[in-house]
């Protein structure tokens, strides 16, 4: 029996995560992912996930500095993106710097050294080509930021609000992991060779560049624009399910309830109500869900993820073309978590194939 795609096929036995869709549960090691976004920094919740344990005092102020000196992009990693042609994706920028880091002292199995290092100069390269691109001066890395901080300090060259990373930080620790999705499949399969942790995580990154996989939630900021225009969620939403058309941002292939990512970032920007966007995103919310239930009774159909990745990417202004690659940034910690449990217990994952062409005569 063939599984298209290995849908329903178990390939890993992992203790990083749980993805319910059933009952709308995201767990991470032992612990409510929603709890963790909520109570803890993302660097707690990094250690968290490659360690299994939440560090102390003094080995959180240790992780914590080393991800901070690991932020500064060299000259030579500098010069390879100032080198790139202009229309080369963010995320293939991304793909080919780690890459480039990823020398002869990347060796299996993968240490938290490296771990550290391809994880904290994600958001610099994008930051760097941004700003280059923009033909902005380069905003170089504050080590006193947390890893959240600093990125939306070196996209905007300000200090930012806080209301902006504590919303961009519970995104970040909610999408870090997400059980055996394609790039983390990606990565594992990489990894299940010998081969080096830069290899996996570029790899992982190539698997995340698809639309199917990375794309950008431009469809929800659309929705969000249209209903801030015209002034009436209801009017819109209920137009737009008249002519059976989809709301974006709503339903998940996954989750038969709400997803629980989506439940936690309406809560914790549930308190921001000076910023108008998080203000609308909440109202627009609450209005689809009531029309959904209207329209669609006998679906179970709520605000998903990207619909508060897209109301939060968008309250903090974050250019569109920047979603995919910040993503990236974020799942980058699940994708090494993965990695370093696929070298504790190495198996080549080596699936097979049904021949279907014609045989010779």
């Amino acid at each position: 029996m063939i599984h298209a795609g290995l849908e329903g096929i178990v390939a890993a036995d992992s203790k990083i995560s749980l993805v319910d869709g059933e009952n709308g549960w995201l767990v991470y090691r032992g612990e409510w992912a929603k709890h963790i976004a909520k109570e803890k920094s993302f660097e707690e919740a990094t250690y968290f996930l490659w360690n299994g344990v939440f560090p102390d005092a003094k080995q959180l102020n240790a992780f914590t500095s080393s991800l901070g000196e690991a932020r500064v992009l060299s000259t030579s990693h500098k010069e390879i993106i100032n080198r790139l042609p202009d229309n080369t994706e963010m995320m293939s920028v991304v793909r080919t710097v780690l890459s480039a880091i990823g020398n002869q002292s990347f060796q299996f199995p993968a240490t938290q050294e490296q771990g550290i290092q391809l994880l904290s100069i994600v958001p610099t390269i994008i930051a760097y080509r941004y700003r280059t691109q923009k033909g902005l001066p380069v905003v170089e890395p504050d080590l006193s930021l947390s890893h959240v901080g600093n990125y939306l300090y070196m996209l905007t060259g300000k200090q930012p609000q806080d209301n902006h990373v504590k919303a961009l930080t519970a995104y970040f620790i909610l999408t870090m992991e997400h059980g055996l999705n394609a790039s983390t499949f990606t990565a594992r399969v990489i990894a299940s060779t010998e081969s080096d942790l830069a290899s996996a995580i570029t790899g992982a990154i190539g698997a995340m560049k698809g639309p199917l996989h990375g794309g950008a939630p431009t469809g929800v900021i659309d929705l969000l624009d249209e209903i801030k225009r015209d002034g009436d969620a209801e009017k819109v939403l209920r137009d737009k399910l008249e002519n059976r058309e989809k709301l974006m941002g709503f339903g998940h292939r996954v989750y038969k309830t709400r997803d629980p990512r989506a439940a936690a970032l309406s809560e914790i920007t549930s308190d921001f109500y000076d910023d108008e966007e998080f203000q609308l995103a909440h109202e627009v919310e609450e209005t689809a869900v009531r029309l959904l239930q209207e329209y669609k009774p006998d679906r179970k159909l709520y605000a998903n993820v990207e619909y508060y990745a897209a109301a939060i990417l968008r309250a903090i202004e974050l250019p569109t073309e920047l979603f995919t690659p910040t993503f990236t940034a974020a799942r980058t910690a699940g994708w090494i978590a993965h990695v370093y449990e696929q070298n504790e217990n190495n198996r080549i994952i080596r699936p097979s194939s049904v021949y279907s062409g014609n045989m010779p005569e």
